[in-house]
């Protein structure tokens, strides 16, 4: 063999014994390779397994705590100091002005002297077959007592204690989304302005009702029937009753909801001590509710227009009171909202205006009109500037009514004005213009004109309080609701 040859041959067995480990080693890596994708496989489809039965377990959790009971606790609270510049306690409320006396309001903002409590106990019961029911009761007090201690001036009360249960598979068709409930209660729907602490209409009493029956794809009706009493006539009750039906036009869209309220009412020898006592009544609301301001921008804004005649002219605060004539009438018109008028300003207007006449004896008349404005300045995340101006117009002929026989009321014609400016402190400005709580420290200056005192002497300011001119509140205040 040549050298050549043997050159050759040396060359091929030394290729093939550095090649034979290579090759084994790529042989190894692909089946490594191999054996990691498999096991991904299996352990996506061990995660897709587990996922599923994570999933399962939160739709049983969801479905153990909807049919779960449950205990609610909730409430309203508002508490302050009010002094006027003489620094005595300062006068004040809502409806402390002449035309207050028919529901007359003004603006509550730095302008409030009582405690006034709300709490509400609520147990829920759930059904598997998806029933529900509920169980309230709220115990309420309110009063001017500034003591630590006020037992002997409480006005404590349980205001409502009712049952109401929904979802019942016995209910079909028309009643499908339908709740009944018997007790006694604010009525559901229920709703005010609250710039003036007033209610534009409030139902309540003791009885039953059932609500949400859908009558049409878009109307939905509420049914009730509500007792208060009046006065004792010997050992009889006189009862007011209240027969309800409450119209809701299609859902709350960008263009808003209409409401439509028919109230008749009747209560069987009203008129016996009183011939001029009205016995029974009517009234109704037509309501518009929309999401936003009048178009205007972002917030909500309601528009009502309600007429009541006998026992239905208290047109607010609904059967509450026996003292109407069988001729009284009565027109009130309210407007209310909120809408953001920059980044951190926020503006709150509302108008409130009513007319009546035979009211509580022939040939009297009341007109009032009340106007308020609520400006809100975010300046940190928890601090913010409030205002408030109100201006009230009185314009009162009762022709000598005497409500309590001490003291005929006089005609007058009138202003009120007020204007309040209120630091306030709150968790988070950015969360809500209702978001509570708040303190807020606050400086309301007010003043009427002088003929206003001439109403009545029990039912208007003393000397010292915005008498014939003007007067200086100021103080600290409280409010949470939750």
């Amino acid at each position: 063999m040549d050298k050549s040859k043997k050159y050759l041959l040396v060359a091929i067995v030394l290729i093939g014994i550095i090649s034979t480990p290579m090759l084994a080693e790529e042989t190894s890596y692909e089946e490594r390779i191999t054996k990691i994708e498999d096991e991904l496989a299996e352990t996506k489809e061990e995660l897709a397994e587990t996922k599923e039965i994570i999933l399962k377990n939160e739709t049983y959790i969801a479905e153990v705590d909807k049919k779960a009971s449950s205990f609610d606790y909730y409430g309203y609270v508002r508490s302050g100091i009010l002094i006027n510049d003489s620094l005595r306690g300062g006068k004040g409320g809502p409806y402390l002005t002449p035309a207050g006396s028919v529901g007359g309001p003004v603006g509550r903002l730095g302008n409030e002297p009582d405690t006034y409590v709300e709490l509400v106990l609520e147990k829920n019961f759930y059904m598997e077959n998806d029933s529900w029911a509920k169980y309230k009761i709220m115990i309420a007090d309110g009063q001017e007592d500034a003591n630590d201690w006020t037992a002997d001036t409480s006005d404590l009360n349980v205001r409502q204690a009712y049952a109401e249960m929904g979802g019942l598979p016995t209910f079909e068709g028309t009643f499908a989304e339908s709740s009944i409930w018997a007790g006694k209660r604010f009525d559901r729907d229920n709703f005010d302005i609250h710039f003036f602490d007033s209610d534009i209409v409030f139902l309540a009493g003791t009885g039953a009702g059932i609500y949400d029956v859908k009558l049409s794809e878009n109307w939905m009706s509420n049914f009730s029937l509500y007792g208060r009493d009046f006065e004792d006539i010997g050992s009889t009750d006189i009862e007011n009753y209240i027969l309800t039906m409450n119209n809701y036009y299609k859902k709350m869209d960008y263009y808003g909801k209409w409401q439509v309220m028919l109230n008749y009412l009747f209560a069987k020898d009203n008129d016996r001590t009183d011939p001029d006592r009205a016995d029974g009544g009517a009234n109704i609301l037509l309501a518009h509710h929309l999401d936003n301001f009048y178009g205007i921008g972002e917030g909500f804004a309601k528009t009502t227009i309600q007429y009541g005649h006998a026992l239905g002219a208290q047109v607010k605060g609904i059967g509450s009171e026996e003292e109407l004539t069988e001729d009284a009438n009565a027109v009130r018109v309210t407007a209310c909202g909120v809408v953001g008028l920059a980044p951190n300003w926020k503006l709150a207007p509302a108008i409130m205006a009513e007319t009546s006449e035979d009211r509580y004896v022939d040939g009297d008349e009341y007109k009032w009109v009340s106007l308020n404005l609520r400006l809100s300045n975010e300046i940190t995340e928890n601090f913010e500037m409030v205002y408030e101006a109100t201006y009230q117009y009185n314009d009162l002929s009762p022709e000598g009514y005497d409500p309590d026989g001490s003291d005929p009321r006089q005609s007058v014609n009138g202003d009120f004005w007020k204007l309040t400016v209120a630091p306030t402190f709150k968790l988070d400005t950015k969360s809500g213009f209702f978001s509570r709580p708040e303190i807020r420290l606050f400086a309301t200056y007010a003043f009427w004109d002088e003929d206003l005192e001439d109403y009545s002497t029990s039912d208007v300011l003393g000397d010292d309080d915005f008498s014939g001119g003007s007067g200086l509140n100021f103080g600290a205040q409280m409010e949470v609701w939750f």
